[in-house]
């Protein structure tokens, strides 16, 4: 059976790259998203609405593949600035629990020194695994 493509409905194409593939075992592999909306217009320049909404298009894609939040087993952050990022915890804690709620998979995090997307200041990509794949 062969990968499958996920692409949240109404999302612009996706050009040299797939913002989620799902295996027929049901580990969904989603691409580093960044804080870009459907149609790659970036939510703003700051740091925690960029997070956000990076987190927002990672759980499009999961719920697009027919899984929820609950089946996130790993984010791999990527950030540019690491004082940006600590001086605004409890803002990161609150942003990251709108989109996920309570739920905590292994996390890894890197400090870059710049992303592919000049305003991108957070890319995040994602595992899940799905009780059902596609």
């Amino acid at each position: 059976m062969p990968h499958t493509i996920i692409q949240p409905e109404g999302w612009a194409p996706a050009k040299g790259y797939a913002n989620g593939v799902l295996t027929p075992s049901g580990i969904l592999h989603i691409g580093g998203q960044i804080g870009w909306d459907a149609n790659k217009e970036f939510v703003g320049d700051g740091f925690i609405e960029q997070m956000e909404q990076a987190l927002k298009n990672i759980r499009a894609i999961v719920e697009a593949a027919g899984g929820t939040v609950e089946d996130i087993v790993r984010l791999t952050w990527f950030v540019t600035d690491k004082a940006e990022y600590m001086a605004h915890q409890r803002e990161v804690g609150e942003a990251y629990r709108r989109v996920l709620g309570k739920h905590f998979p292994a996390m890894s995090m890197l400090v870059v020194s710049e992303l592919v997307e000049d305003r991108a200041k957070v890319e995040i990509e994602a595992t899940a695994e799905l009780s059902k794949a596609g």
